[in-house]
């Protein structure tokens, strides 16, 4: 298999994370375990804010050549700090008010939503409700409109046959395939060929790194990463209780697809930790362990306020 060599890393920590990292998954009825195998916006340019000593070092220099001027600007100045202090996410009030309290029984409880990130909130949830049917004329037009991303010069095949192998479904029959991952996967799936297609082909197509013999299934794999993010989010109860859940809340605020934009960063990221470890098919649990505790770290690191901001972002290609 032709091989070239990975052109983005991570930037935070390592891709790797502890070699064999475990945690126990949460019990599910629709899918209790992964479907695969047995197991055995660049940081460098961030900014902080400046510290309130050189603001008025700042201003005491300039009222000793425009102190009228300067007079005036104080004053307009002075709202925006307190405007800042009071509301603003980088202030150290407020990101105490942000910060999740911990409820009975321990568990963490997320800050006051706004409308926006409830109705948004609601809204993940009821797409990850969703089962995918075969037999829905919506449900099956979307797995044709995959196709066509995926293959735009192909001729469409039949919604049972044995080319749908060659995306990484296991059948000939994609809807055997999605079980607990739902409709949501597939949506997920679209999402990344039409928002970020040069990494959603390098990925189908495995065309960085050296691969293995015996490769993870692409569509396959895609299930499965949606299946861990409402996971490792927590998106199945009322509302999220997990660190990596509450942070995620955060986002909704300003990107209403923060949660497909997430998966398209978990899969390019799980496919960095697989040629990191060299890994083959039937360690592809332990990829995906490794991948989700990547991003755990990720999501926890103090200057991340949005999905731009994760160092795996930087390693999407448009």
């Amino acid at each position: 298999m032709a091989s070239t060599t990975l052109r983005r890393r991570l930037h935070h920590g390592d891709v790797d994370g502890r070699k064999y990292e475990r945690y126990d998954a949460t019990d599910s009825e629709t899918l209790s375990e992964p479907l695969l195998g047995s197991s055995s916006g660049s940081k460098d340019g961030y900014n902080e804010e400046p510290t309130l000593e050189d603001i008025w070092e700042e201003e005491r220099k300039k009222q000793q050549v425009h102190w009228t001027l300067i007079f005036s600007q104080l004053i307009a100045q002075w709202a925006q700090w307190i405007a800042k202090i009071v509301f603003g996410s980088g202030s150290l009030f407020g990101r105490f008010l942000s910060l999740p309290q911990i409820g009975s029984g321990g568990r963490l409880l997320p800050p006051p939503l706004s409308m926006l990130q409830e109705e948004r909130l609601r809204n993940i949830k009821r797409r990850i409700e969703i089962p995918f049917d075969g037999s829905r004329m919506e449900h099956q037009d979307a797995l044709r409109q995959l196709w066509r991303l995926a293959y735009p010069q192909r001729e469409l095949p039949p919604l049972k046959s044995e080319l749908w192998k060659e995306m990484g479904w296991q059948g000939t029959d994609p809807s055997t395939d999605f079980r607990g991952g739902g409709y949501i996967s597939l949506e997920n799936l679209i999402f990344f060929a039409k928002t970020y297609p040069e990494s959603f082909h390098r990925l189908l197509h495995k065309k960085d790194g050296t691969r293995a013999e015996w490769e993870y299934p692409f569509a396959v794999a895609g299930i499965n990463i949606s299946f861990m993010l409402a996971q490792m989010l927590d998106l199945q109860s009322g509302k999220p209780s997990t660190m990596a859940g509450i942070r995620f809340l955060a986002f909704l605020e300003e990107d209403e697809m923060a949660f497909d934009n997430l998966y398209c960063i978990a899969f390019q990221m799980m496919d960095a930790q697989w040629l990191a470890k060299r890994a083959s098919y039937m360690e592809f649990n332990d990829v995906l362990k490794s991948t989700r505790a990547q991003l755990e770290r990720e999501l926890a690191l103090e200057d991340v306020s949005s999905i731009r901001d994760l160092p795996a972002f930087n390693l999407l290609y448009k």
